[in-house]
């Protein structure tokens, strides 16, 4: 089946590509989530990845098995330039001139919603990784890819992915502990960071 989709998109079949939409359109949504922590970021990498996919189409083997690590690594790269891009802009901002004015209370709200001790923690965590640390860790443990389809999503050797995830769990495992004693229980970062066993993801 994926051999066929494979062909019909690289043909440019319309039908095929809305087929391919649906079926992965959630996972990449729920990946970009996870490299930004930003709703509205991750709904802009859903449309660039598909429009790049579309873009790209002609590249695609039409031979081999699930298109989902081929976008996924599309995905990743359309996080790098998004948050590339959201960086400048905000360097951009903070060179203009400020004005006083009244606070945004809609900026609050949101802020409030965030405010838990157990995302801060993690955000907290994850700030800590490298970007490729990141990268890996989300295929990997998040969107539940293998080794091998997490370097080919990637465009890097096998063996680079698991040192990166190694050393993604080894900071995780350091940095997931709870700021107090009623924080996190220790036992609860063990989904986070546990072993894959590759090849059955």
């Amino acid at each position: 089946m994926d051999t066929n989709l494979r062909k019909r998109i690289r043909a440019g079949d319309h039908d095929a590509f809305g087929a391919l939409f649906d079926a992965y359109a959630r996972s990449v949504y729920n990946h970009a989530f996870r490299l930004t922590g930003e709703w509205t970021t991750a709904e802009d990498v859903v449309s660039l990845t598909f429009l790049d996919a579309w873009r790209l189409r002609d590249r695609l083997d039409e031979e081999g098995g699930s298109l989902h690590p081929w976008l996924l690594g599309i995905a990743t790269n359309v996080t790098r330039n998004s948050r590339r891009a959201a960086r400048r802009h905000a360097a951009a901002v903070a060179r203009l001139p400020r004005d006083e004015t009244v606070r945004d209370f809609a900026d609050e709200v949101a802020g409030r919603l965030d405010d838990t001790a157990q995302l801060a923690l993690v955000r907290t965590a994850l700030a800590k990784l490298w970007r490729a640390e990141r990268e890996v860790l989300a295929l990997c443990v998040w969107s539940g890819l293998d080794y091998a389809a997490a370097a080919e999503a990637l465009g890097v050797p096998v063996g680079t992915v698991r040192s990166r995830l190694s050393r993604a769990r080894t900071k995780l495992a350091k940095h997931m502990e709870p700021p107090h004693p009623h924080g996190q229980m220790r036992g609860d970062r063990t989904t986070a960071v546990r072993p894959i066993r590759e090849g059955n993801r």
